[in-house]
Order: C-alpha cells, then structure tokens, then sequence
C-alpha cells in the first residue's frame, strides 16, 4: 500500500462528527515524522467527496489556510454540516479539539 493509500484509508475512518489532526494521521500509519506529507497528500485526494480530507485539521484545531477543495470557508461548511462548529481568530478558522477531536 502506498502512503497515500494509507492516508486515504485511515481518513476514511474518521467519523461524521470528529475531527483528526495531520500527526494523529501520519502515526497512525506508523510515519510519525510525516504530517506534512499527509497534508500533500490530502492535497491529492482522488475522490473528493468520498475520502473525508475536510475532517483533518492541524495539532492546534486550525482549518486548512488552502483547503484543496475551495478554502477555508468551505472546509468550515463541510463542517459545520457534519455538526463541528469552527470558529474564527485572527483571521483563521478552527475547531475545538477538546470536543471533537476522534482518537482511534
């Protein structure tokens, strides 16, 4: 399996609801050095809409600044739909992640 694939799959873990963190992602799949490379590959997410990349935020709860799929603003609208409220500080969304972080 590639680390995308292991990405992918371990994302599509994550319930409607919850949120994970781009570290969580990249130990999970026994790469704890490579949050980073999580993100890219969320940023090569092909299939959109099934692979629930808007659920992964970073370590601090903030929503991705360049969500791959139409920013911030629309990250926070998948979101939100899913019942996760995010809110806005310094020009930055993000989520609590006291309340809806998901630890597998």
């Amino acid at each position: 399996m590639t680390f995308d694939e292991a990405v992918y799959q371990f994302i599509s873990r994550v319930p409607a609801g919850k949120v994970t963190t781009y570290g969580t992602v990249a130990r999970a799949i026994g790469r704890p050095r490579a949050a980073r490379q999580v993100g890219n590959a969320l940023h090569r997410n092909p299939r959109a809409g099934e692979i629930p990349c808007h659920r992964v935020v970073n370590r601090e709860g903030r929503l991705a600044p360049a969500f791959a799929f139409g920013g911030p603003e629309v990250q926070a609208g998948l979101l939100r739909a899913e019942g996760v409220p995010s809110f806005e500080r310094g020009g930055q969304y993000f989520v609590d992640l006291n309340e809806y972080l998901w630890r597998p």
